[in-house]
């Protein structure tokens, strides 16, 4: 395996640059965002995944070990290549996809071309656990989540209490929780989930 190559950029376009190292030209392909990162440099150390497959042996390239993580994670959801990966790098940063992940804001990840609404569920639902541990020193990101957890099991205790049907009042804690705002409080979605439930 190729961890990274160290060397200099003879071609650089946003999909592609060439590395050349010790005269022997490596063609690596690369996300907008690490496209950004090189455009200027004549010189880099990219780190690569090499994707193997029986009719190609392609090199996959990645301006931090952040980007390059995050694709590996992304790839092994079923559904999800390393093209489709590679869009997901070049629609939004890093950040953006840790985020949507850990908050399960699958409107935001199925925007990305060719990701439709069962893959977008799929990523949040394998990587969310896994995403939420790495980040856990950032406070929007982890604590958030928690806080709407706490939030979702009061008012399913309340609306049962209240004689709503348990997977009634689950349906529509999750919809109310899905469209509100982090800063929703138990009281306002007691009083709209009963209104729908």
């Amino acid at each position: 395996m190729i961890g990274y190559l160290s060397g200099e950029i003879t071609i650089v376009d946003p999909t592609l640059i060439m590395v050349d190292v010790g005269g022997i030209g490596y063609e690596v392909k690369i996300s907008l965002n690490t496209y950004s990162k090189l455009k200027d440099s004549k010189k880099t150390k990219v780190y690569t995944y090499l994707n193997i497959k029986e009719d190609a042996h392609t090199l996959y390239g990645f301006h931090n070990p952040d980007e390059k993580s995050l694709f590996i994670k992304l790839i092994s959801i079923s559904g999800v290549g390393p093209s489709t990966a590679i869009l997901m790098l070049s629609s939004m940063d890093v950040t953006e996809i840790q985020e949507s992940i850990a908050s399960e804001d699958v409107a935001t990840i199925r925007r990305v071309k060719g990701i439709g609404t069962k893959t977008a569920e799929r990523i949040v639902l394998e990587l969310k656990d896994k995403i939420r541990k790495e980040i856990s020193g950032d406070r929007i990101i982890d604590i958030v989540p928690d806080s709407m957890n706490v939030i979702r099991e009061e008012a399913l205790i309340a609306l049962i209490t209240l004689g709503i049907q348990k997977s009634m009042a689950e349906k529509s804690i999750n919809t109310i929780l899905k469209k509100a705002d982090k800063d929703v409080t138990l009281e306002e979605v007691i009083k709209l989930a009963l209104k729908t439930a």
